[in-house]
């Protein structure tokens, strides 16, 4: 029944969001739009949490796992920064030894009971669980779930942003609507945050879509509006509502 729902009802709906905004010239299509940052081979040297984000950057290896990438990409910088040993930790690697909230069985075609991708409250028990399978050192997780109408919020994402640009202390992971991003259909997706600007603004999105080829920037405004508008109500019966950050905290 829900891929018949995905099938007639929710792709239709996101073909027909998509056109809309590129023939006004709206949502992605407008101002504000993601600039790709061309240069990113230079940002992964050093032993900034942001330079070891561009190192362990991968794609996602199917339309619905973009936790999967991102959620392997911190665990991976992690350990390089805390000196954990054994190998880099695969995508697969970590499906198997994560089994919360029946991560394995969401990625698959028909998900777990209907339900694929990870809404922005079961990210954070996956970051979470994850760091300690691995046994990877963190002070906590925190999942702050946008809110358009609310300032409190977004000067809470604002700090966190500044923490991890200049004291190094935290990583962000975003939930947020792709469409509002990029000019691709208004659907949840997943990336690590990988840089930001406070004077220009700009946050720096480590896009785990393999259609990206390659990093982009994107204004502040519109990156809090991507975690904070609500999902399409098609999403709500997949346990989407809005999206948000998800934030590890370091000693």
């Amino acid at each position: 029944m829900m891929n018949l729902f995905r099938i007639y009802i929710v792709r239709p709906y996101l073909i027909i969001r998509y056109f809309f905004h590129w023939a006004t010239r709206t949502g992605s299509f407008g101002p504000g739009q993601a600039r790709h940052i061309t240069s990113s081979s230079e940002l992964s040297s050093g032993q900034s949490l942001q330079a070891a984000l561009f190192r362990h950057h991968v794609k996602q290896y199917h339309e619905s796992s973009c936790s999967v990438a991102s959620v392997v990409s911190v665990v991976n910088v992690l350990r390089e920064r805390y000196g954990c040993p054994g190998p880099t930790v695969t995508q697969q690697a970590i499906l198997e030894k994560v089994r919360t909230a029946h991560w394995k069985e969401r990625m698959e075609p028909d998900g777990y009971m209907g339900r694929r991708g990870l809404p922005p409250a079961v990210l954070k028990a996956v970051v979470q669980d994850s760091l300690m399978a691995y046994d990877v050192p963190f002070k906590k997780v925190e999942m702050i779930q946008g809110a358009i109408t609310q300032d409190r919020e977004m000067q809470q994402i604002l700090g966190h942003l500044s923490n991890f640009q200049f004291l190094d202390n935290c990583l962000i992971i975003a939930h947020f609507d792709q469409g509002s991003f990029i000019n691709e259909l208004n659907i949840p997706h997943i990336s690590p945050v990988g840089g930001f600007d406070p004077s220009s603004g700009l946050v720096s999105i480590l896009d785990v879509d393999p259609d990206q080829k390659l990093a982009y920037n994107i204004p502040l405004n519109r990156f809090y509006k991507g975690i904070a508008t609500p999902y399409a109500g098609v999403f709500r019966p997949f346990g989407y509502d809005r999206g948000g950050v998800v934030v590890v905290h370091l000693d």
